[in-house]
């Protein structure tokens, strides 16, 4: 269920309590009903959730060549080090100023499934330069929609039960994630031979150690939730963390590479080197109309279009869910900020282009932290300055498995979840596209699949019983996108 406050009405003066410094009053943190110890708290859940994110980056764009046969960063040898700073430092400074300017608890980096897509089927067709350089174009475009107020327009444009479902889904995308990325789901390597894609552990049976360390992590942060302990997560996370480090003193695992029953991620062991000097090499690294050259114009404009509409409702989705967890969302489902929330994330976007890193955008993880407390920038701030940390002690930060930290978002995937009651389940023309958007995230494993199914849905079915009068115009607009976006390969494909 949607839980609303209103940025007039708020919770401090209705108690009477009035901010009790700058700080507090800046952040607003009285008025939504927090605390500073809780918003520093929750700062540091997000950051320790979605931290993977320095050491996956540059997995994805780091061992992918170009159409030159070079890597990014420069080189015929991957420069690993050089994107891991990339990606902390881009992340740091746009969390930090998603908080200062929108004051939101929602942090931002590398964006998942963007990087692949420009790793492997754009980098693949033109140099590193030309890929980022369309990136970079991708987050201007979107900047210019903001600006005119067409992003903020679509947003309004959508069905209030509609953007509840887009949380609901994503709450049960990030449990599978965190499912995935503990190893207890597995995905089948000959799936295609094959009744189901994925399977319980390995083999269809849970094997190895760390599987067992993030089962204990999910079953205490399920007895501090339960027994409402303030802090319940990031205690778990820590906890979690310091056995995980024992197990792995003790059995010598190793990662996924090179075993099953391997680490996922981070093999949690204490570094040789607890600092360690950035190498900012990938910044700097991109050509705003190479591409053009590269590719041509057509196939150039489709690739901005899909990273664009891939980027667009990504960040609507993640914000709507983030305040509804956090119980900022007023009557109509709309986050407090709006167009500065998406200002920042479209500049995040340019700004992870022009960095070589791949377009920045915002991050579901972030609902971990509002899980813990936070409701308000200062979260998003403690996070960014935490990233920015990371370039510096990105050792520390490898510490952390991710089956220590994922327990946090399958907890928030029932919270998340918990909001699907608010959708009138007996009116099949919200009804039926709602289905379709929260079971299409994590069977896709696409927050912009689900979104597109169900707005097509809703639209189809309002034809078809003679209502297409009632359909915002916008809407209409956004699924003849979305009807393009899943075309794409046919049309790209008959256009060039």
């Amino acid at each position: 269920m949607l839980r609303f406050v209103s940025e007039n009405t708020t919770t401090g003066r209705a108690t009477g309590t009035q901010p009790t410094g700058r700080v507090d009053g800046f952040f607003k943190i009285t008025e939504r009903g927090s605390t500073l110890g809780g918003e520093i708290r929750g700062g540091f859940v997000t950051f320790f959730t979605m931290a993977y994110i320095i050491v996956l980056n540059p997995l994805i764009l780091g061992f992918a060549q170009d159409a030159d046969g070079q890597f990014l960063g420069g080189g015929d040898q991957p420069n690993l080090a050089a994107i891991a700073a990339g990606t902390a430092l881009v992340a740091g400074v746009m969390t930090i100023l998603m908080g200062v300017v929108a004051n939101y608890p929602l942090a931002l980096a590398t964006g998942l499934g963007l990087n692949a897509f420009v790793a492997f089927a754009i980098a693949s067709q033109m140099t590193w330069a030309d890929a980022m350089g369309l990136v970079v174009l991708e987050g201007l475009l979107i900047l210019v929609l903001v600006l005119t107020g067409f992003r903020e327009a679509v947003f309004h444009a959508v069905p209030a039960q509609l953007k509840i479902a887009i949380s609901v889904g994503i709450g049960l995308f990030i449990a599978l994630i965190g499912f995935v990325d503990a190893g207890f789901v597995r995905r089948i390597p000959d799936a295609a031979n094959t009744v189901v894609p994925v399977q319980l552990g390995p083999n269809g049976q849970l094997q190895g150690w760390p599987v067992f360390v993030f089962a204990i992590g999910l079953a205490l942060v399920i007895t501090l939730w339960v027994l409402r302990v303030k802090g319940a997560i990031l205690i778990s996370i820590l906890a979690t963390t310091v056995l995980a480090i024992i197990v792995e003193a003790i059995g010598g695992f190793g990662s996924v590479q090179n075993s099953a029953t391997g680490w996922y991620l981070n093999v949690p062991a204490m570094p040789e080197k607890l600092v360690d000097v950035p190498d900012f090499a990938t910044l700097g690294e991109f050509s705003l109309l190479g591409s053009f050259e590269s590719v041509g114009v057509v196939s150039a404009l489709l690739l901005v279009f899909t990273l664009m509409l891939a980027d667009f409702f990504d960040t609507m989705g993640t914000m709507t869910a983030i305040g509804a967890e956090a119980g900022l969302l007023d009557e109509e489902g709309t986050p407090p900020n709006t167009q500065r929330i998406l200002i920042v994330d479209s500049v995040a976007a340019a700004a992870g282009g022009a960095a070589g890193v791949s377009s920045n955008t915002s991050y579901i993880e972030s609902a971990s932290g509002v899980g813990d407390g936070a409701r308000t920038g200062l979260a998003s701030v403690v996070t960014g300055v935490l990233f920015l940390l990371a370039t510096l002690i990105a050792p520390i930060v490898n510490i952390i498995p991710s089956e220590a930290a994922v327990p946090a978002l399958i907890l928030v995937g029932f919270l998340m979840m918990q909001q699907v009651q608010g959708i009138a389940w007996d009116d099949l023309e919200i009804a039926i596209p709602a289905f379709l958007t929260i079971i299409l995230m994590p069977f896709t494993y696409s927050i912009t699949v689900g979104i597109g199914g169900g707005f097509l849905a809703y639209v189809l079915i309002k034809v078809v019983r003679g209502k297409a009068a009632e359909v915002h115009v916008l809407m209409w607009v956004v699924a003849a996108l979305f009807a393009v976006f899943f075309a794409i390969e046919p049309i790209t494909g008959f256009l060039t």
